[in-house]
């Protein structure tokens, strides 16, 4: 089957950005893009229509880039919980699906799509997961799943996360220095090192005029 040219209306991961006439499978231009308003059919006369109103095009993308992008700032750092029942190697009875993502993000306060969720495979275990929430084709902003059999569960999670990320930003402690060690000795034996050197070089001007030689 051959490939459906099209004009894409906005920018689309791995295809191009708005603008770009590129080819196709016919079945995701019938069944994504088209349906979407992502692209229409790159015919002579959509492509009159599209130069018409490219202004106007890029406009409208620019204000909802700058919607998303103030999303994306209030949405920092969020982590939403999913209740699910699982077995006790930690594996669900079921999973967790877009849409069920989705839905845990609108009751949080922002409302997406399931197609805004980007998980490659559902999650299939407890635990924080993170994902990606595509906001605007140019914005997208990383997420964490909170994946637990209860309320109480998750917030437990959540903590020892928390725990386990400030136990590897503490430093780790400094060692002594090896080189405190002979003046410790020295200080065993009740003398300093300069000491000793200054009773060796007394010891030799002694011998030197009973006219022995030091040992």
């Amino acid at each position: 089957m051959s490939a459906t040219q099209v004009i894409l209306l906005e920018r689309v991961e791995a295809l191009g950005q708005m603008g770009d006439v590129v080819r196709v499978k016919p079945g995701f231009a019938r069944n994504f893009l088209l349906p979407q308003k992502k692209a229409m059919r790159a015919t002579k006369e959509n492509l009159a229509v599209f130069e018409k109103q490219r202004a106007q095009l890029v406009a409208q993308n620019l204000a909802r880039k700058g919607e998303a992008e103030a999303v994306a700032v209030k949405m920092a750092g969020l982590t939403v919980v999913v209740i699910r029942q699982a077995g006790e190697t930690g594996q669900l009875y079921g999973s967790v699906s877009n849409r069920d993502i989705a839905d845990a993000v609108t009751a949080a306060g922002f409302t997406v799509d399931r197609r805004q969720v980007l998980l490659q495979v559902p999650i299939k275990a407890l635990g924080i997961h993170a994902t990606r929430l595509a906001l605007h084709p140019e914005v997208s902003i990383d997420i964490r799943v909170n994946v637990a059999q209860s309320a109480e569960e998750a917030q437990v999670q959540a903590e020892g996360r928390k725990a386990a990320a400030a136990a590897a930003e503490t430093p780790a402690a400094v060692e002594p220095a090896a080189e405190a060690a002979p003046a410790e000795a020295a200080a065993a034996d009740g003398e300093a090192p300069a000491d000793k050197g200054e009773k060796k070089a007394r010891k030799s001007k002694g011998a030197a005029k009973d006219g022995t030689a030091a040992t």
